[in-house]
């Protein structure tokens, strides 16, 4: 009998060992991977990847740069993390404001892109922060949207400041000034920035924040990353996802349950564009579904034909851009 449990016991530390060590694997995998260091923290190969995929964007932002017109803005959040973010006032005043999130590994550079159209094409200002963790913002983990939904609430704020000053004239008697009309501002995101996006959708946003955009985010963090540890490694939810689920609670304060972009849209009373490709594997397609049936009026979709993930824009540049601006332009 005691040879029984003693060996039950050494089998039951033995799994439960082999558990932690395979959720804090998978912990390293999915948010301390590699790519923030080798692709988002590396500014010039982002710039040089973004030029040869879109090269009109060289000329643009050469051009910025000699006007220094692309400009860096740092701030704290609430936990006391430095953020950086790009900006870029538009050429003539406006109220018009974009926020554009990028997505995992990713950063500010790797969304001029989504700048160009909004502040060269639509004659927007913008804001590109870079999320914690990412690009020149301080924090050594990805936070998969949830906890940087707060940021993003932050860098709207910023942007309003930033943009919503000195933007119409006040003659009252013999008296002219200016006066802050504030801003009218769109956060559009791609892939967890889309995600990101949709978490900030559910919280109580600022009567200047009019509408969001999401180009193929995901429906939760548990989803996406259920998909991905059944497509690469065939493997089921239990115990592994409970686990890392587990261990993100303790070590980061989030789980993978309450990170669900489709709770936050089910919440949100102003319009969404959503947007995805029918042939995206990493966040699949299926998941907008739920997400635009979850979110109430008003909202659109668009399904960008055979395009895999992300690559909505790149495919149907003309009809992107045509998309969003009738989308906007009915809200700002």
């Amino acid at each position: 009998m005691k040879k029984i449990l003693k060996y039950s016991f050494i089998g039951l530390a033995a799994l439960c060992t082999a558990l932690l060590c395979g959720g804090y694997y998978m912990l390293g995998h999915a948010l301390n991977p590699d790519e923030l260091i080798t692709r988002s923290r590396n500014s010039q190969a982002s710039y040089e990847y973004m030029f040869g995929q879109y090269p009109e964007l060289k000329p643009w932002v050469d051009s910025l740069q000699t006007a220094g017109a692309l400009r860096n803005f740092y701030i704290k959040n609430d936990r006391g993390e430095t953020l950086h973010a790009l900006y870029v006032a538009a050429a003539e005043p406006t109220r018009k404001t974009a926020v554009i999130v990028h997505g995992y590994t990713d950063n500010s550079i790797r969304m001029l892109n989504i700048g160009y159209l909004y502040n060269r094409q639509l004659k927007y200002n913008i804001l590109l922060p870079d999320l914690h963790g990412h690009g020149a913002s301080e924090g050594a983990e990805i936070q998969m949207g949830w906890l940087d939904r707060l940021d993003v609430l932050q860098w709207t704020a910023t942007a309003d400041e930033l943009f919503g000053r000195n933007n119409e004239t006040v003659t009252a008697g013999d008296s002219t000034r200016m006066r802050s009309s504030g801003t009218e501002m769109v956060v559009h995101g791609i892939s967890m920035g889309a995600a990101t996006t949709m978490c900030v959708s559910g919280e109580q946003t600022p009567q200047y924040v009019k509408c969001f955009v999401e180009d193929c985010g995901y429906t939760s963090v548990w989803d996406e990353f259920s998909n991905e540890i059944s497509a690469r490694f065939s493997l089921p939810d239990f115990p592994l996802m409970y686990t890392a689920s587990w261990l993100v609670q303790v070590k980061y304060g989030w789980n993978f349950n309450e990170a669900s972009p489709l709770k936050q849209v089910a919440k949100c009373q102003k319009p969404i564009l959503f947007i995805h490709g029918d042939n995206d594997t990493f966040v699949p397609t299926w998941m907008v579904y739920p997400l635009y049936e979850a979110k109430p009026q008003p909202k659109a979709l668009w399904i960008a034909h055979g395009s895999k993930h992300a690559d909505a824009y790149g495919d149907y540049k003309e009809e992107y851009t045509h998309r969003v601006l009738e989308f906007v332009k009915k809200y700002m």
